[in-house]
């Protein structure tokens, strides 16, 4: 089992920036993927940017240049730099890592943070 745990969601105002964390716990061989989806009001989950173990990343356009995904393997932490952000950036983000058990594979999720963008 693994245990995600997400901080660092808030308020800001348009054109600020946010660093999301999560941190991976629990009993696993190793954890790969790792990646950030975001849920707004009213909408469905899409997912903002994921990274590999090799460190190799990938964006939604939405948030391309602008956001920057970071992983540390030692520490099993994700990390989401939030730049120049928006209103449309507003939702509850949400933490998702692929642990491995031998040759399991299973998705886990965090429990998800606010980020709201108002002036």
């Amino acid at each position: 089992q693994v245990q995600l745990v997400e901080s660092g969601g808030g308020s800001v105002q348009p054109g600020e920036s946010l660093k999301l964390s999560c941190t991976a716990s629990g009993t696993f061989f190793r954890i790969n993927a790792m990646g950030w989806y975001r849920q707004a009001p009213g909408k469905k989950r899409e997912l903002a940017a994921t990274i590999t173990r090799a460190g190799s990343s990938s964006y939604a356009d939405s948030v391309k240049g602008r956001f920057t995904i970071s992983r540390d393997n030692a520490q099993n932490t994700v990390y989401l730099q939030m730049n120049s952000l928006k209103p449309e950036d507003t939702a509850v983000y949400y933490c998702h890592a692929v642990g491995q058990n031998g040759l399991t594979f299973d998705d886990y999720w965090g429990q998800g943070t606010q980020v709201t963008v108002s002036s």
